[in-house]
């Protein structure tokens, strides 16, 4: 399903609106795309989760902050800021609990937000985890992520990967075509983020270095879970080689520099170290 320019965007099934305005609907009961894995919540005092087959969470949120960024690599992946620090258009595979999603709509007001899910069972279960609703700035697609940015070059300042289902990255997201595909939906001087767990990595970067190049593709490790981070850019985000970071965040909105600031410090030191 995509967006033309100058278009609208589709109608989606009549079964998943009502789902998605009355607040979602339980896996074990919802009607629809009897192909796509049936994720679970499961909510507790602290944290409500959204849960793969066999109870492996997918994502995460504290229960009474459901706007913050509560996963490390979540956070890790929006130091993408750093190499394009006001995007204008964002650009996200993946739904899932939407972190990210909320984040960006909450923290980068300047920012237009589309996301790509695949699985209408996850985006019939936004309310439960406080996504928006679809507005002037937040638009989810229920769509093939793969076909979402073949159809979109040329269109994003800061493009987001998180695709998984209960197997790992689907093969559409991973193969040299994605990459290719991911290279030429960003505008000049755009910025890819991607979360690499549980995945051949050295292959994965590899293909992201045929789509970026050599020197611009960076892989950072999360020191506290099993993701890896993958940057892969456009330009020369860093004059002289090396990141200004009072220089940046002041061309950050605040809201997200007061969420991230650790995080922006960490990236930049291992970005010097590396």
């Amino acid at each position: 399903m995509a967006e033309r320019e100058g278009g609208g965007w589709p109608r989606w099934p009549a079964w998943l609106s009502r789902a998605t305005r009355a607040g979602g609907v339980d896996a074990a009961t919802d009607p629809g795309a009897p192909g796509a894995w049936q994720p679970t919540i499961r909510r507790g005092w602290r944290h409500t989760e959204l849960q793969f087959t066999g109870g492996v969470s997918q994502s995460r949120m504290l229960t009474f902050r459901p706007g913050h960024l509560l996963i490390d690599y979540t956070r890790t992946m929006m130091a993408a800021l750093l190499f394009n620090p006001r995007p204008a258009m964002i650009g996200m595979v993946g739904l899932g609990g939407g972190s990210q999603a909320k984040f960006c709509h909450r923290c980068l007001p300047q920012a237009r937000l589309e996301v790509v899910e695949n699985n209408p069972h996850v985006i019939a279960m936004r309310r439960r985890f406080r996504i928006p609703d679809d507005d002037a700035r937040l638009q989810v697609v229920l769509g093939d992520g793969a076909q979402f940015l073949r159809d979109r070059r040329g269109r994003y300042d800061l493009l987001l990967v998180d695709g998984y289902d209960e197997t790992g990255i689907p093969e559409a997201l991973s193969s040299q075509r994605f990459q290719d595909d991911c290279r030429a939906a960003l505008a000049p001087g755009g910025v890819l983020a991607s979360n690499l767990y549980a995945t051949d990595v050295d292959r994965h970067v590899a293909r992201l270095q045929r789509s970026f190049g050599r020197d611009r593709v960076w892989l950072l490790e999360e020191k506290r879970q099993s993701n890896r981070v993958a940057f892969a850019w456009t330009g020369e985000p860093f004059p002289g080689g090396r990141i200004d970071l009072p220089a940046i965040e002041a061309s950050i909105p605040r809201a997200a520099v007061r969420e991230l600031r650790d995080v922006f410090a960490t990236v930049a030191q291992a970005w010097h170290a590396r």
